[in-house]
């Protein structure tokens, strides 16, 4: 029995390493952002309270890593071999920080994994993520609904829904991240303005 044992081990090992040679290693995904928030005109009022920047919260699959195509109004779909560097809210959060920090109309901007207290707090939904085809063409929609949270009061000051539709050249990942990353800077901009209105308004 232990002479079979032998003869059947090698062979075995023998197998196990031609099997691995069989499948080729998977490429490693590529590791996609929307790049670097563009230059923000500096706003000519500073309001002297704090903001803090909440994740926006979102549901499956618009709350993951992956690029997101929606084919028909029914589907979604992926792109293959590439992610995003974190989850959607997070991208979204962080060109909204980065923005509103840029124009210097704040006392202070931070995010929710910060420990300081704030006076007020911009909270939001995104609902929409995605790479649509419209009449064969490929364009890009965020949505997000957003609402200033005064945290003394708790009482909600402004709210806004947000759809915005930019064409991307092309469905190829390239062109389509590029669209991304315009639209989410456009939504950071129309949501700075729209802030800062607010508080003056408040």
């Amino acid at each position: 029995m232990r002479s079979c044992l032998r003869a059947v081990t090698p062979l075995v090992a023998s197998f196990a390493m031609t099997a691995c040679t069989v499948f080729p290693t998977p490429e490693a995904p590529r590791v996609m952002d929307l790049g670097s928030v563009d230059p923000v005109q500096r706003l000519e009022t500073r309001h002297s309270r704090t903001l803090r920047v909440d994740t926006p919260l979102a549901s499956e699959p618009v709350n993951g890593t992956r690029i997101l195509a929606k084919p028909t109004p029914h589907e979604f779909r992926m792109y293959g071999n590439a992610r995003w560097r974190d989850i959607a809210p997070v991208l979204v959060r962080d060109h909204l920080i980065d923005t509103l920090r840029q124009s210097q109309g704040f006392a202070n901007v931070v995010t929710d994994t910060s420990a300081a207290s704030t006076d007020l707090t911009l909270i939001s939904e995104l609902s929409a993520f995605q790479a649509e085809t419209i009449q064969g063409k490929t364009q890009i929609v965020i949505e997000l609904h957003a609402e200033v949270l005064d945290n003394r009061s708790r009482k909600s000051l402004c709210v806004r829904n947000s759809r915005l539709e930019e064409p991307a050249a092309s469905s190829e990942l390239n062109d389509v991240v590029e669209a991304f990353g315009n639209t989410a800077h456009q939504l950071a901009e129309e949501t700075l303005l729209w802030v800062h209105r607010c508080l003056e308004e408040n």
